[in-house]
């Protein structure tokens, strides 16, 4: 019997406070069941982020990957969630986001050139807070919801993908000039 691909939203809720960048679900991103056929991926991040307690804060909701995962395509998204004065006043169990992260714990898996990657999870945070830095120069929406702290928190996030997988050669990542955006 063949089955369907089952869809899962996953979100990676992050806020900015004068100290940083703060997951505030800890440890991990939340997830959803399976999409139900009568919703539909942004009702299931809505409903993810009310059933977590962080829908009234929301900022700014994006989309910034896909993957594949046993029998389900994961959706993932970043939800920027506003704060007061300083997160862990309000999250108490989130954690910081630091940009050496990724130095800390090495390159992603390696694959070839017709494989699909095997993002960690780490790979996917760090995915979707360059992806807000890519907002924050290309979309005026975006920045005008990532204000305050976030320009100065997410401009240690460059682009990276052009590199990152570069495992052979360990050249840089390719990056666009400052003040530069991508055509």
């Amino acid at each position: 019997m063949n089955e369907l691909t089952e869809v899962v939203i996953e979100v990676w809720p992050v806020s900015a406070d004068d100290v940083g960048l703060w997951l505030i679900s800890g440890n991990d991103a939340w997830r959803s069941e399976p999409v139900r056929k009568d919703s539909d991926p942004h009702t299931t991040v809505t409903n993810l982020l009310e059933a977590n307690g962080a829908a009234e804060g929301v900022k700014l909701l994006h989309s910034t990957s896909w993957r594949a995962d046993g029998t389900a395509v994961i959706l993932t998204y970043v939800a920027v969630i506003g704060c007061n004065a300083f997160v862990r006043d309000q999250w108490t169990s989130a954690a910081p986001i630091s940009p050496v992260i990724p130095d800390a714990v090495g390159k992603p898996i390696p694959v070839e050139a017709t494989e699909a990657p095997i993002p960690r999870y780490i790979d996917v945070l760090m995915h979707g807070l360059r992806h807000l830095q890519f907002l924050l120069q290309t979309d005026s929406a975006a920045r005008s919801a990532l204000c305050g702290r976030w320009p100065d928190h997410l401009a240690v996030f460059r682009s990276a993908l052009a590199g990152m997988y570069d495992h052979e050669h360990g050249q840089e990542p390719i990056t666009l000039p400052e003040g530069q955006a991508a055509q």
